[in-house]
């Protein structure tokens, strides 16, 4: 499948009462109980351990797979291991409303997609959007494709430098490859 192409389950974040979760922080993303660790691989199985009711999502998150996400996701510390525990277990993509700009940054600098999903709320309401769906998305144009319910969704696509990140795998191989660029 082409880069720009994702595809895989997603994983709507909910919370008991089965309202989307909002304002998620890097410490319930990934604890700072863990911040000794610095193998990437390690950190994968962490991920959401301090997040009540997706402590097993490691275990049951597939390559490719999808997050989404209520407002405000990664809000607090600048923690380099929130975003480095999604790429380890290959995690596909987060979408959400929005992000903070920390963990925006993070995510970007380390060529992970973060998507912003204008209309979640409607989405969610209109039951268009559930964990276990299979949905596809094309990061550079901003379309997403909900392939078990049948029908398109918008999404904020890449900016020009974010996207050009993103297709040079992270920000410090797009800085070797920058000056090298014709104008």
């Amino acid at each position: 499948m082409d880069i720009d192409m994702r595809q895989g389950r997603i994983w709507v974040l909910l919370d008991k009462d089965g309202r989307i979760i909002e304002d998620i922080d890097t410490d319930q993303i990934f604890h700072n109980a863990h911040l000794p660790i610095t193998d990437i691989a390690q950190m994968g199985p962490l991920a959401f351990g301090n997040l009540e009711g997706w402590q097993d999502f490691p275990s049951l998150c597939g390559p490719g797979d999808m997050i989404v996400a209520g407002r405000n996701f990664g809000a607090g510390s600048s923690r380099q291991q929130a975003v480095d525990c999604f790429l380890a277990l290959k995690v596909g993509a987060i979408l959400a409303p929005s992000f903070s700009a920390i963990y925006f940054r993070n995510a970007v600098n380390s060529g992970f997609p973060v998507l912003k999903i204008p209309g979640l709320d409607r989405l969610r309401e209109e039951k268009k959007l559930v964990t276990g769906d299979i949905v596809r998305v094309d990061v550079k144009l901003g379309r997403g494709e909900n392939l078990t319910r049948r029908f398109e969704f918008p999404l904020d696509p890449m900016s020009g430098v974010q996207y050009d990140v993103y297709r040079a795998g992270d920000l410090f191989k797009y800085g070797k490859t920058a000056g090298l660029k014709k104008n």
